[in-house]
């Protein structure tokens, strides 16, 4: 591992108790720009968001019309399914419309809204949240990581999501942090063993991909540009820490 990865766990360690309010980080909303790299802010325990801080990003999204970005990974076990209930409930109080990362890349996102999104392969966790999306009319997005590692059983339910609307895109093969690898094996490497057969795989199993989620957040220029040129829309990261923890957010 990297020196400069372990520096950054323990920097995220330390500032565990110390967090901004969600409301004050510019980067995790979208007002309409058209910005090809977009932020998100993590809903996970691990990220001490309560739901003030939550309900302050819905309540700044509602009032200046702008889509708030927000993602977690496993329900039930990294993120309580009751705080996905309450960001879903509060869209929907406060008349957000739910917004998928293809329509960003469609340029059919117009707020106010939320873009809710999920992270690498936790398929039967989100298909059990199924009728939850259905109740509150949410479309969400499924960035998927280590799909040849995907069951038979879970790539049909990533396939009835997609039926449902919900978007499904990319989040690498094996999850790695891109700027290590890169830096490492070079960029060629980095897109031929990672992201472009993340993308790939995806298509070839029937699934439009217009996006891709770095893991981690972790991206560069360098990386932003080449990825483009696949996907129409990449996703980082906005850490909602402050001190020597900086956002990989290019805004």
């Amino acid at each position: 591992m990297h020196a400069a990865t372990v520096a950054r766990i323990a920097a995220f360690a330390l500032l565990a108790g110390c967090h901004s309010d969600l409301a004050d980080i510019d980067g995790i909303f979208y007002d309409g720009d058209g910005r090809q790299v977009h932020c998100g802010a993590d809903l996970d325990d691990r990220a001490h968001n309560d739901e003030a801080s939550i309900d302050g990003a819905l309540d700044r999204a509602a009032e200046r019309g702008e889509v708030v970005e927000l993602y977690a990974h496993n329900p039930g076990t990294t993120v309580p399914v009751e705080r996905i209930e309450h960001v879903l409930a509060g869209a929907r109080e406060r008349g957000l419309a739910f917004y998928t990362y293809r329509d960003f890349a469609d340029g059919r996102a117009a707020g106010p809204g939320l873009a809710l999104s999920f992270d690498d392969n936790f398929v039967h966790e989100w298909y059990a949240l199924r009728d939850l999306f259905t109740a509150y009319g949410a479309r969400v997005t499924f960035f998927i990581s280590r799909y040849p590692k995907i069951y038979d059983e879970e790539r049909a339910e990533l396939h009835q999501l997609a039926a449902d609307g919900h978007d499904v895109a990319a989040h690498t093969v094996l999850h790695l942090r891109a700027p290590d690898y890169v830096e490492d094996h070079g960029l060629a490497a980095y897109l031929r063993d990672e992201a472009l057969p993340s993308i790939q795989l995806l298509r070839d199993d029937g699934f439009e991909i217009t996006s891709f989620a770095y893991p981690f957040g972790a991206r560069t220029s360098e990386l932003d540009a080449a990825l483009l040129e696949h996907v129409a829309v990449l996703r980082s990261v906005a850490f909602s820490y402050q001190g020597v923890v900086q956002s990989p957010c290019p805004r």
